[in-house]
């Protein structure tokens, strides 16, 4: 069994060097009573009930694989199917990994609820879920984060939510993490931090790729039943990677079956200018092996090792580091990683809701984008799957600014 198929993390919660768990002694203990519960869960034929339940029930599971034809005639090139992710409840992916979490706080007799978000999906899906299960939520989210993504704001705060802008550092999803994490510290004892990508200290990274491994499961189902083999590709954007990871995983024994993640190349190659953690061979500069909110991955940092800034206009893939699984997928060359402009994303995000009628969220629009880099040089037999993490309604300020 190669180093990519077998069951990772390890029990220490490394992905070969990445992962870990590197956080203050006062964590320590929350984190593996949670690891514990987790465990416990994953076992437990009631629980695993009552999610599948509130995934189809109240998420809207199973999303569609939906054969893009008009995308497909306008490439000439392969057959290409979206994920659709963008018709779960709350609008993203993000509402699988809520649920699984907050069925997890109530089981562990946590009351509140702590989240940090960017674009605010995750935010209004942890608000979603606190209401549905009663518990009491607090979402941190950078000022920067919370102006581009007002409609999100005021959702959150409609569901219930206390949301807390975070004014330092970049006032991106960063700090918006730090500051969730220091909210954790000060009251762990009755509140569970409801982290919303695959990163982080173990278990985050496994349990958030767990509750999300639905969505490759799926897809694996429904391109065997339309076209009786598997697909030749995958994409997928990467911001911490919680919607990649999550459409990977089902494919990883499968060598066949190649994985493209899509990062941030934001307005430029130089250090601030862009998010691409992975895609160094392209010229991006400043990533490097580090520890940042508690694992060990790549992470985007200054010479002398300080975090450095970074830019998207997608705020949900705006972050100096990557989900530990990518960092080993990437090393080991399992996966691909890559990434487009701005620019690029927001063409993309016009041409498939033009040939598609689907607005995508600016974070899927860059794996759209990638796609359109390579689709011309692809056979017409072959088979691409994207997915399509999330709706635009949330960045329709975004897109007016970008004409």
């Amino acid at each position: 069994m190669s180093a990519t198929t077998q069951a990772v993390p390890d029990t220490r919660g490394r992905f070969g060097p990445f992962g870990g768990r590197y956080v203050p002694e006062t964590l320590v203990a929350p984190l593996e009573e949670l690891e514990r519960a987790y465990l416990e869960a994953r076992q437990d034929v009631a629980f695993q009930a009552e999610l599948d339940s509130l995934l189809r029930n109240f998420a809207g599971r199973p999303t569609p694989l939906q054969f893009a034809a008009r995308l497909t005639e306008h490439y000439r090139g392969p057959r290409i199917y979206l994920k659709r992710e963008d018709l779960l409840h709350t609008g993203a992916h993000k509402i699988n990994n809520a649920i699984g979490q907050g069925l997890l706080a109530v089981r562990m007799g946590k009351k509140r609820v702590i989240a940090e978000t960017g674009a605010g999906q995750h935010g209004v899906a942890t608000a979603t879920v606190a209401a549905r299960l009663g518990l009491s939520c607090t979402v941190y989210m950078g000022t920067e984060d919370m102006e581009r993504q007002r409609l999100n704001v005021f959702r959150m705060k409609l569901l219930g939510a206390e949301v807390t802008g975070v004014d330092s550092g970049s006032r991106t999803l960063k700090d918006a993490i730090n500051e969730a994490m220091r909210d954790w510290v000060t009251n762990v004892r009755m509140s569970h931090y409801l982290l919303g990508s695959a990163l982080g200290a173990h278990p985050y990274p496994m349990m958030v790729r767990d509750f999300h491994k639905v969505i490759g499961e799926e897809a694996r189902e429904q391109i065997l039943r339309s076209e009786k083999r598997l697909p030749d590709y995958l994409y997928a954007c990467v911001g911490g990677g919680s919607n990649a990871i999550g459409l990977f995983h089902a494919f990883l024994p499968d060598a066949g079956v190649k994985m493209v993640g899509v990062e941030a190349g934001g307005r430029g190659k130089s250090l601030g200018e862009h998010a691409a953690r992975l895609a160094a061979a392209e010229g991006f500069s400043g990533a490097r092996p580090g520890v940042l909110q508690g694992t060990y991955t790549y992470v985007l940092q200054t010479k002398d090792g300080q975090i450095a800034t970074t830019h998207s206009v997608s705020a949900g893939l705006d972050y100096p580091a990557v989900g530990p699984e990518h960092a080993w997928l990437a090393e080991q060359g399992r996966a691909e990683y890559t990434a487009v402009s701005d620019e690029e994303a927001v063409e993309a995000v016009k041409r498939l809701a033009r040939l598609e009628g689907i607005i995508p969220a600016l974070e899927s629009a860059h794996a759209l984008a990638e796609l359109d880099h390579r689709a011309s040089k692809m056979d017409k037999d072959e088979i691409v799957i994207v997915n399509i993490s999330g709706r635009g309604d949330k960045d329709m300020e975004m897109l007016a600014r970008h004409g």
